[in-house]
């Protein structure tokens, strides 16, 4: 390893004394359900549209499906000013690599790019994507796990609500899909997060990557919609003067003293 490449480990012992003091660190906890699936001759992403803090719902119309390229677009699950950081900087490096070489990006490469980037911080870039797109090698999906390691395979899912979201798509998909059946069974996975799940909610957004480019379906399905609004309506009432008191107002006096002089 070359010198001055190695992990910096400098602010260990300052960590270790602040944890002392205030006590051990804690993440706080994030809810999300996002996933992919593959059909014949492109790729749908999935992702719910609330972004929690804690026990709060702090945003419901989170955009969660990152634009990467033209056909490669990616997945973030984990703290949301993460996932946007380094989806906007992988995004630039592959734009800078068209731009130098007149290529098209391939989806691995540009997989192999975030999970690089990943495993240099070991896991504290808390994001954990799921890159999608289409080349001249065909459509791929690949999952990539905040501390750098990489999966491909025809769908996936991850975030708080992908137990529930992988059951979905294991026992929806096979090989050939239509592009009309892989949304409606990514739709239906990522419903099933939001059910099933108190970190997911809102809406489902779906993006559609085919060769000939992507489309975007922002609230593709409208989910937990209130179909009834609360009576809240009063009857106002006199209200009725027990006594009543009259003051007069005092002012104090004020004397203006003019100086010679002064206009």
């Amino acid at each position: 390893m070359e010198p001055g490449k190695e992990f910096d480990f400098s602010l260990h012992a300052r960590n270790q004394k602040l944890s002392e003091k205030l006590g051990d660190f804690t993440f706080l906890k994030t809810g999300t359900t996002i996933c992919a699936a593959i059909f014949d001759g492109g790729v749908v992403l999935g992702a719910d549209t609330r972004a929690t803090a804690g026990p709060i719902v702090a945003v419901k119309d989170e955009m969660k499906i990152h634009y990467i390229a033209d056909k490669i677009w990616c997945c973030g699950a984990g703290t949301a000013a993460d996932n946007d950081k380094i989806t906007d900087l992988i995004s630039s490096k592959i734009r800078l690599y068209q731009m130098n070489t007149n290529n098209e990006p391939r989806v691995d490469q540009c997989a192999t790019l975030f999970a690089n980037r990943l495993f240099k911080y070991g896991g504290y870039i808390q994001a954990a994507l799921i890159v999608g797109g289409v080349d001249f090698q065909g459509p791929s999906v690949f999952t990539i796990y905040p501390h750098g390691s990489v999966t491909k395979s025809p769908f996936t899912s991850m975030g708080s609500g992908s137990l529930a979201a992988i059951s979905v798509l294991e026992n929806g998909w096979k090989p050939k899909m239509t592009e009309a059946d892989c949304k409606e069974l990514v739709a239906d996975a990522i419903f099933a997060g939001i059910t099933n799940d108190l970190g997911s909610g809102s809406n489902v957004n779906l993006c559609v990557i085919k060769q000939e480019g992507s489309q975007f379906f922002k609230n593709y399905r409208i989910t937990n919609q209130r179909n009834f609004q609360a009576n809240l309506s009063t009857k106002s009432l006199p209200v009725e003067v027990i006594r009543e008191t009259v003051r007069p107002l005092s002012l104090p006096e004020v004397h203006l003293e003019i100086l010679d002089g002064a206009a």
